[in-house]
């Protein structure tokens, strides 16, 4: 239940609220099992959902295969860049510990920030850069607000979100991507339908790295550090003046000193519910 806690303040980072505060002690970082479906809610203003039709949200979880080996955990970094300029604090200690992570954007974020595009572009070897949508909007085809965030509304304008951020990403200089994480990281099973029918995996999380960028450095350092073997952590690289940052980057050195590995979602196999995989 903490992850559904927790999970309202995922990409609201971009509005400047949250909906509670940052909660004092950080949450369990891998859940055993999957969670349960959570109702959406018809957005203000916006076409009457009767409740019998309102779709069902789910929030998929992803986990890589682990390595296995005692002292040596296998973990993937995986970065939204939603809007807003880039985190040099995450992006100088990945780029000088020669740390290997996967990287979502937008078309919005990819607009404002071409300086550390460039960085990310001449570092092939350690940057995965992959789908996170044109305008951030939640694909879910269904007209519902999801954290006060409009979703997309129509199979239609799923599409629309997703093929408008391949095309953002290929007018950039980025290889065509083979994953897309939508806003909110939460859909409908008609659109998780739609979206692998254009061709996309779509990448769910096992541990919530930063609480989308709105937790203490403390609490974000805690918990990234406590990844285990297989877990695909999620964290945001688009808020450089909230303290979160810092503490994901800390977490970064722990988890190195440690002696985890490191790995992009292109470099290995792995297993994700809903469909959004397999």
């Amino acid at each position: 239940m903490n992850r559904l806690i927790l999970a309202p303040v995922l990409l609201l980072s971009i509005l400047g609220a949250s909906p509670f505060a940052a909660p004092a002690t950080a949450a369990p970082t891998s859940p055993a099992a999957p969670l349960p479906e959570v109702a959406a809610v018809p957005y203000p203003g916006g076409p009457a959902v009767p409740k019998a039709d309102a779709p069902k949200l789910v929030e998929p979880q992803l986990r890589v295969a682990r390595s296995g080996i005692k002292g040596r955990a296998r973990v993937a970094l995986t970065f939204d860049a939603c809007m807003g300029k880039a985190d040099e604090r995450i992006l100088s200690v990945l780029v000088s510990q020669r740390i290997p992570a996967t990287i979502f954007v937008t078309a919005r974020w990819l607009k404002r920030n071409p300086q550390a595009l460039q960085v990310m572009l001449a570092n092939p070897d350690l940057f995965e850069l992959e789908n996170h949508g044109q305008n951030h909007i939640p694909a879910v085809d269904k007209p519902v607000s999801i954290y006060g965030i409009a979703s997309a509304g129509s199979p239609e304008a799923v599409r629309l979100e997703v093929q408008g951020g391949v095309d953002a990403m290929l007018a950039s200089g980025i290889p065509a991507p083979r994953w897309f994480r939508g806003s909110t990281a939460k859909y409908d099973r008609s659109a998780i339908a739609e979206i692998r029918a254009m061709g996309y995996r779509i990448a769910g999380y096992s541990v919530n790295g930063d609480g989308g960028s709105l937790l203490p450095a403390a609490a974000a350092e805690k918990r990234i550090s406590a990844a285990r073997d297989g877990d695909v952590v999620i964290s945001h690289i688009n808020q450089p003046t909230r303290s979160a940052g810092e503490g994901v980057a800390r977490a970064i050195l722990d988890l190195k000193a440690r002696g985890t590995q490191f790995v992009r979602l292109q470099d290995v196999e792995d297993s994700g519910d809903d469909d959004t995989t397999e």
